[in-house]
């Protein structure tokens, strides 16, 4: 069956049909980088990675009139790094509190002054533009690491990821154009997008003008709140020659608002024939209201199209062992902590997306160690495969056709690797062109090309997945392997026991050793 998609302005799901069969437009909402991405960031990017990657597949069909498009096709996928006008309210339309690069530079500040920079860190924190680059250096090396695709075509192609201040020339022609048309209006030290010129505003989010809160929170003061033509309009522009990062402006030196930056980068990268629309857009679901309502209404105040996305998608909250994530309960946890800890970037983006997008996943330690089981079980496929071809060619048939129809059915991702696993458990003896199916049904979930964790061997141990040495683990299995030596096998026993409580698994390997890993 044709590729189906849930489209939140629609509310229902419905056939992918991109305005051009050999080439989707693709924009994801990326980071703000005022810190580094935690993981609920990178299932919401992950997920959108999936579904560019499932276009992208020779598997997947598109039905245009009927007639059915195969892959692989090109995908043209952008993702933006805000830098500038994210504010720490950012449920409100006007978005209230203070800018996170502000928020972050005061927490660099202070934590400078306490000495409590983390160990090798090299950053000048009174420096925003310093802040957005040191994070965004990091959130691209996570990225990376996890095989976001899109970031690793941005090293040959940066203007697949643009970064908020370097296209605050063509925010400002986007306000003079609204304001032109009447869509926007300066009030005060602001120019707000007047919410009435664009009656479909809340097609998206589902809220009505009437039923949206006014700003509120210092950064819109209460004289200019009562300039608005409507408590709904939002921020385009704020004057403000005291913000760090500030330019100059028909309407004062300022900082532009949130909302605007992806109207431009989208419309500028991915719409070279002035259409107006593009054709995927994705973001967390905490993108949806306000930034995407606003987004979507400022786009086609602009261009005048019907609608800025033929599709929108956006994935759902990531909790953490049943907790909704926070730095308050510990469970606060970013991609390079668990680097850190030695989950290996395969395991860890497995994890990351084998839980339907549209429904809230729950990221446990114990689903990560499932992930690196199934990785490494995938691994070992494709090593056992012989040199020759041939098989079971029907296997592999119903196997690919499972698995197709289970994406194609708005990324059914369990049904995929329900069939994937099913398909290697019933083919004990792989073949090449077995291995060469693995590859692509790994093209789409971007695992088994990952770099893995090297292995540190002691002479004595090998510890895998990532694990560093420790002196007093190396200690305990000199004593284990002495105990074995004098044939005492409980205490040989009891010490392995040991290890085990303490989270340590142990294989005895060739040539004497042992293999260290995790539980």
């Amino acid at each position: 069956m044709p590729f189906e998609l849930y489209n939140t302005q629609t509310n229902q799901r419905e056939p992918v049909r991109p305005a051009d069969a050999t080439r989707v437009t693709f924009y994801s909402c990326g980071p703000t980088v005022y810190d580094d991405a935690h993981i609920g960031n990178f299932r919401s990017f992950l997920a959108a990675d999936l579904l560019r990657r499932w276009l992208e597949s020779p598997l997947c069909e598109l039905d245009f009139d009927g007639e059915i498009s195969r892959g692989p096709r090109t995908v043209i996928h952008v993702m933006n790094i805000t830098d500038v006008g994210h504010m720490t309210d950012d449920d409100n339309a006007d978005g209230a509190g203070e800018d996170k690069m502000e928020a972050a530079q005061r927490r660099l500040t202070d934590a400078k002054k306490s000495g409590k920079l983390p160990a090798g860190v090299e950053i000048d924190p009174t420096d925003q533009l310093a802040i957005a680059r040191f994070y965004t250096d990091r959130f691209m090396q996570d990225a990376r690491k996890l095989g976001l695709k899109v970031a690793l075509e941005a090293d040959s192609d940066p203007s697949l990821m643009p970064r908020a201040t370097d296209n605050v020339e063509g925010m400002i022609a986007l306000i003079q154009r609204l304001i032109d048309q009447g869509a926007a209006y300066q009030a005060g030290d602001a120019v707000y997008f007047s919410v009435e010129s664009y009656p479909a505003y809340g097609v998206i989010s589902g809220n009505t003008i009437d039923d949206i809160r006014a700003g509120a929170g210092g950064r819109i003061s209460d004289d200019d709140q009562q300039s608005k033509r409507h408590p709904a309009d939002f921020l385009l522009w704020k004057r403000d020659p005291r913000h760090a990062m500030r330019w100059e402006s028909p309407w004062g030196e300022g900082y532009p608002g949130w909302h605007l930056e992806c109207s431009v980068m989208a419309l500028d990268r991915l719409d070279p024939q002035s259409s107006g629309t593009i054709d995927l857009h994705s973001g967390g679901e905490d993108n949806i209201f306000p930034h995407h309502e606003c987004e979507n209404a400022q786009s086609c105040c602009a261009t005048g199209a019907e609608r800025f996305a033929r599709h929108w998608f956006h994935p759902r909250f990531l909790m953490v062992e049943g907790d909704k994530m926070s730095k308050s309960k510990g469970n606060f946890l970013t991609a390079r902590d668990l680097f850190a800890k030695g989950h290996e970037p395969a395991a860890v983006r497995l994890e990351l997306i084998k839980t339907h997008y549209r429904s809230n996943a729950n990221f446990t330690e114990q689903g990560l160690k499932d992930a690196e089981r199934l990785v490494n079980r995938w691994r070992a496929f494709i090593d056992k495969a012989t040199d020759q071809s041939g098989g079971d060619e029907a296997a592999r048939t119903h196997a690919t056709q499972a698995f197709a129809k289970s994406m194609n059915d708005d990324l059914n991702i369990a049904g995929a690797l329900g069939a994937l696993n099913a398909w290697i458990g019933d083919t004990p003896r792989p073949t090449a062109d077995d291995a060469k199916l693995m590859r692509t049904f790994d093209d789409v979930l971007g695992v088994l090309t990952l770099e893995r964790p090297k292995q540190a061997d002691t002479g004595i141990a090998i510890f895998t997945g990532g694990l560093e040495p420790d002196d007093r683990v190396v200690q305990m299995l000199e004593e284990r392997r002495a105990a074995k030596k004098a044939k005492d096998f409980a205490e040989a026993d009891r010490i392995r026991d040991e290890l085990t409580e303490m989270g340590y698994a142990i294989k005895d390997a060739p040539e004497g050793k042992v293999e260290v890993g995790r539980v």
